[in-house]
């Protein structure tokens, strides 16, 4: 194993929407060196790595930014920060513009004007959007890509960022990263729970599969303060493809219906978690399987919905052909996924002010892996990508950079070169991942229990991964590829514990199937009708109950 140090003045962890926008925003606005590190490669990394069809959040004319908080705290049943869901909002049209001057394809009608879909929706090619990103980013002064680059820990002394410590997967490298400020933006977590397909397609699901909660995962370990990680988020999708229902129900119209041609989503309601547990609750009487009902709809409407599923879940459109029957001859059997951990449609992530600055000095967070401000979808990543580049930039103007203490360096290198060098192990890592995906789906309130969980399976939940996460230094990596998977297993397992917290301390049930607790089948307004946050401390998950920012006031922190 080789070891480098490298210095910077802004280290982005995770090149994705958030991570790319946040380079190109430093570089336009100052002269700061910027590293990226990430794990894939650029070019075709993170969410946006297969292109979407639409940008979900965006002020179509008529609308104001402040309908966008009251949607988004709608959906999420008031439980969000609106002075984040604002200042996100103010800028979702700026950032659309810049991505079309960069080249991305937005359609326009006849008059020269965007095509919306919905109220908060535009219809995009976007196949290669990331391309496009990726692009500018190469071009831009001042920064530099490591790409097949995995960052493996924070460097924080005294709640201050100083760096990052970093195995290059490919070349067999331990790096040592100094940075005068830290922006995370590596996305939420998927592969906590049993997902909806065994073997060889298990990674056919929502969220990415290489999301691993890694910058949650850091942050928890280094005492950041978390919120929210409770409002899990569940994807209402087609059965067995898992591609995405959205463009059958707004871009066709397709209603919720059950195996007796009723429709059903107007008996439960019509948020994210309604639709779901809708659905969940549908089969569990005996009126499954639930579909999209499609049966009836134009030749062009058909024409139009293979063309949408081919470009971004191809799989669906194969599933159609292979039948012989379009989606105008059958409708669309549908199903809940697992839960996944995500700030970009939930509020589950790191408690940031308004310049989203976390509670660790010098760390800054943007994207999917920021709390409190749900619904933010591709647009809104790159706006927090930008307000944290922006922060990040005057924070090193006025602040002296740390250093990374050589104690804290040999340590992780111990670490490293202990899962390197052992010959044996009796478990393997994909073995671990497993059995912590059944505990999770056995006790945490995974697809096995319809998603519902009290707090005697939330106590053995904990007590198995706590076992599991004793087990992950007994593991053995026969090359860096390897000692990568190991990484994310103990970022997953840090995840799992706080998920695992958050789901026992909201005593309510506010989310259907998001946080179905057993124990406390109704909503709670008068204690929960709060943040739930935690900080860990001394090993221990310590819970923060906070209370909500609302009507134009803005929460900063006081480190």
């Amino acid at each position: 194993m080789k070891t480098e140090r490298l210095n910077t003045d802004i280290l982005i962890i995770g090149g994705g929407t958030a991570g790319c926008y946040a380079a190109l925003t430093i570089s336009e606005n100052s002269d700061k060196k910027v590293l990226i590190c990430e794990k894939a490669h650029i070019k075709r990394s993170g969410c946006l790595a297969a292109g979407v069809n639409a940008l979900n959040a965006y002020i179509v004319e008529g609308r104001t930014p402040q309908d966008y908080v009251d949607y988004a705290k709608k959906d999420a049943d008031g439980i969000v920060r609106e002075d984040l869901l604002l200042t996100m909002s103010q800028r979702l049209n700026k950032v659309t513009h810049r991505l079309e001057q960069l080249g991305l394809v937005i359609l326009k009608d006849e008059n020269g004007k965007y095509v919306a879909r919905g109220n908060r929706n535009l219809k995009i090619n976007g196949e290669n959007i990331k391309p496009i990103l990726a692009q500018a980013v190469e071009k831009a002064e001042n920064v530099q890509v490591l790409n097949r680059v995995n960052v493996i820990d924070f460097a924080v002394k005294d709640n201050k960022i100083n760096g990052a410590f970093a195995i290059g997967i490919e070349n067999d490298t331990f790096y040592t990263i100094d940075a005068k400020a830290v922006i995370i933006a590596t996305g939420g977590a998927s592969g906590l729970y049993k997902p909806n397909n065994p073997g060889f397609s298990r990674h056919k699901m929502w969220y990415p599969p290489f999301n691993t909660g890694a910058g949650y995962a850091m942050g928890i370990n280094a005492g950041a303060e978390m919120t929210t990680f409770e409002m899990r988020f569940i994807a209402l999708r087609c059965k067995d493809t898992i591609a995405p229902t959205g463009t059958l129900a707004q871009g066709v119209g397709a209603k919720q219906i059950n195996s007796l041609g009723e429709v059903y989503e107007t008996k439960y309601g019509l948020t994210t978690s309604e639709r779901v547990y809708g659905t969940v609750n549908e089969n569990q009487e005996g009126r499954g399987p639930c579909y999209l009902r499609t049966e009836g709809i134009t030749p062009q409407q058909d024409d139009s919905l293979i063309r949408a599923y081919l470009n971004m879940a191809p799989s669906q459109t194969i599933k159609w052909i292979e039948s012989g029957k379009l989606p105008s001859q059958q409708n669309v059997e549908i199903e809940g996924t697992e839960p996944y951990i995500v700030g970009g449609h939930t509020a589950s992530g790191y408690w940031v002010d308004t310049n989203r600055a976390t509670t660790i000095q010098g760390l800054f967070a943007g994207g999917d892996v920021a709390g409190g401000c749900p619904q933010k979808y591709v647009t809104g990543a790159l706006v927090e990508g930008e307000i944290a580049a922006l922060s990040a930039v005057n924070y090193v103007d006025n602040s002296k950079q740390g250093s990374i203490e050589q104690s804290d360096i040999d340590k992780h290198i111990n670490e490293v070169t202990g899962f390197i060098t052992k010959k044996t192990s009796p478990y393997t890592t994909e073995q671990l991942e497993e059995a912590m995906q059944t505990v999770m789906d056995s006790y945490a309130g995974g697809i096995k229990t319809n998603y519902r969980f009290n707090e005697k399976q939330l106590d053995i939940a904990d007590y198995k991964i706590k076992q599991l996460m004793s087990l992950v230094s007994t593991l053995y990596a026969e090359d860096f590829q390897e000692l990568m998977y190991i990484y994310e297993l103990k970022e997953r397992l840090t995840v799992c514990r706080s998920v695992i917290a958050h789901l026992k301390a909201r005593k309510e049930t506010r989310w259907h199937s998001f946080a179905e607790n057993l124990d406390y089948p109704n909503k709670d307004e008068k204690n929960f009708n709060k943040y739930v946050n935690s900080r860990l401390e001394n090993g221990e998950i310590k819970i923060i109950i906070r209370d909500l920012v609302q009507g134009g006031k803005e929460y900063e922190h006081i480190n």
